[in-house]
């Protein structure tokens, strides 16, 4: 691997690797043999977060669960509560974004 980025015109620099790792983690992933998974700080991260109070909050919220919704099973129908409240003019938390937002922990 490492002569076809020198081939490439690649180069790796040594304190920026890992060697014979079982796994790494990489953009909040965890890469392992056996696939992808996502980190378990970001897990306790979301776990943890604090039910948004206006939209930026929200915002904020959904993106870090939509990075990881490929990990999510039915995120679509878990987060529509939530983005339904990005397409309102006022920001108005409601018992559907509050039993959404529980659905997540």
């Amino acid at each position: 691997l490492l002569q076809v980025m020198v081939d490439h015109g690649f180069f790796a620099k040594c304190s920026k690797c890992s060697f014979g790792q079982q796994s790494i983690e990489y953009l909040g992933h965890i890469v392992s043999g056996t696939g992808v998974a996502m980190d378990q700080s970001k897990v306790d991260f979301i776990l943890h977060w604090p039910h948004p109070s206006n939209l930026k909050e929200l915002r904020g919220f959904l993106g870090l669960t939509g990075y990881y919704r490929r990990f999510i099973s039915h995120y679509v129908h878990i987060a529509r509560p939530l983005t339904d409240l990005l397409k309102r003019d006022t920001f108005s938390w409601n018992s559907q974004a509050q039993q959404a937002f529980i659905n997540w922990q």
